[in-house]
């Protein structure tokens, strides 16, 4: 009897593994997506004739259904499930792909670009209510940190990578190609994941089908910690999808002097960095007892690395690598603010809040693209490249102002944000 429980334990354990790398894959290709158009950021501007703030807002139509599906994508999986949801969500992604890939006009390419943000949506939420649903709470904050390392791995892919691969097919081969492997991860995830756990079903606050829509978004909405954290999570985040995202590598090509692929790999440091520093937050975070202490030194030492990368005279291409990877390392600290609104909400609204969070960091992506495309635009000095406009180093610096300003904010607001010392604050279940 006991050889059987053993097994029977066993087999969850590595079902509950493979639903996670299967979730995390999800955020893989997620970011992957996301970040693509920072290697293509000239040959977009000469495809479409647009300008950088025209530049922006293209990838920042991504952020716009983001931003629109995040509590829609959090009740959907509390209500109905992550299985079924995020199978669509994946196809989604791929779709948007194929469409951006295919477009011959501005709008078009636009619609790809909502299509795939309207499937990433679900990524993150996603992960984090099977990590909720298949591991214990007390392992939430590393699973959640090992989630980001995977999903940095694949804005990684998304840079170098990536740049290579458009090099080898151009770029709308490159995103067909990236659309079939979607649908075919879609097939896949439906195949082996399953909503709940043998131990969780018998939990009636996981599973539970009481609570109205309507009421799962008021509970979050009341709570002002949720705020809080949530709108420091935006702040926070930005920096890295602003430089990493899209601007960064056009940014180090021009400054440096080098080639779009080689600015590519230092920029892909950041995400290298993230992919190391978030599951050694997650674990330092719990061995401490405390979150918000390491959020801030975590944030204040990414403020100084990104400052150095901006605006520090004569680096080295050693030196600049060095501090893009720290930069990364230490601003992924910011990822306990998902288990600091875990900590803080009802298991059974564990996606909505995490949706309501997420939705911060869209808005913060969705404007501050175009906005950085705006700014860029204010400082052209006229100069084209292959049809696409040319922006110079000191224009790209008075851009980047808004680097070290959002992150001095998402500093200002810890001071708002209650120490959980890593226990719930809430009961486990509805009154």
């Amino acid at each position: 009897m006991k050889g059987y429980q053993a097994s029977k334990k066993h087999s969850f354990s590595i079902h509950a593994w493979l639903i996670w790398f299967l979730s995390a894959l999800f955020m893989f290709y997620k970011y992957a997506l996301e970040v693509s158009p920072s290697v293509m950021t000239t040959t977009l501007m000469g495809a479409f004739k647009i300008d950088g703030a025209a530049l922006g807002n293209l990838a920042a139509c991504y952020f716009y259904a983001y931003l629109l599906l995040q509590i829609p994508a959090g009740l959907l999986l509390d209500k109905i499930g992550p299985r079924k949801v995020t199978t669509l969500a994946i196809s989604l992604c791929a779709l948007g792909s194929l469409i951006f890939g295919k477009a011959d006009t501005l709008l078009i390419a636009g619609i790809g670009r909502f299509i795939t943000g309207a499937g990433a949506a679900f990524a993150a939420v996603n992960c984090l209510k099977l990590i909720a649903n298949w591991f214990s709470q007390k392992q939430f904050a590393f699973m959640a940190g090992l989630m980001m390392s995977v999903a940095m791995l694949g804005a990684v892919g998304g840079q170098a990578p990536l740049a290579d691969f458009i090099d080898a097919v151009d770029w709308r081969n490159a995103m067909e190609y990236i659309g079939i492997a979607g649908f075919i991860f879609a097939a896949i995830f439906w195949i082996f994941v399953r909503d709940t756990s043998p131990q969780h079903k018998k939990e009636k606050h996981i599973v539970s089908q009481n609570i109205s829509f309507f009421e799962s978004v008021k509970r979050v909405v009341k709570n002002k910690q949720a705020w809080w954290v949530s709108v420091y999570s935006g702040f926070a985040f930005a920096p890295v999808m602003i430089f990493g995202g899209l601007w960064g590598v056009s940014f180090i090509s021009e400054a440096f002097s080098i080639s779009s692929n080689i600015a590519a790999q230092s920029v892909s440091m950041i995400f290298i960095g993230f992919a190391v520093g978030a599951p050694i937050f997650g674990w330092f975070s719990d061995w401490l007892g405390r979150r918000v202490i390491v959020m801030f030194w975590g944030t204040l030492l990414a403020l100084i690395m990104i400052s150095a990368v901006i605006y520090a005279p004569h680096l080295t291409r050693s030196s600049l690598t060095l501090m893009l990877f720290l930069f990364g390392f230490f601003i992924s600290s910011f990822l306990l603010c998902f288990t600091i609104i875990r900590e803080i909400s009802l298991p059974i609204l564990a996606a909505t809040a995490i949706g309501f969070m997420n939705a911060f960091d869209a808005l913060f992506g969705a404007f501050s693209d175009p906005l950085t495309g705006w700014f860029l635009d204010l400082g052209w000095d006229g100069k084209y490249v292959d049809g696409a406009r040319l922006f110079s180093v000191s224009a790209y610096k008075a851009a980047f102002l808004t680097l070290p300003v959002y992150l001095s904010v998402s500093l200002g607001l810890l001071w708002k944000v209650k120490e959980t010392y890593c226990k719930p604050s809430i009961p486990a279940s509805l009154p």
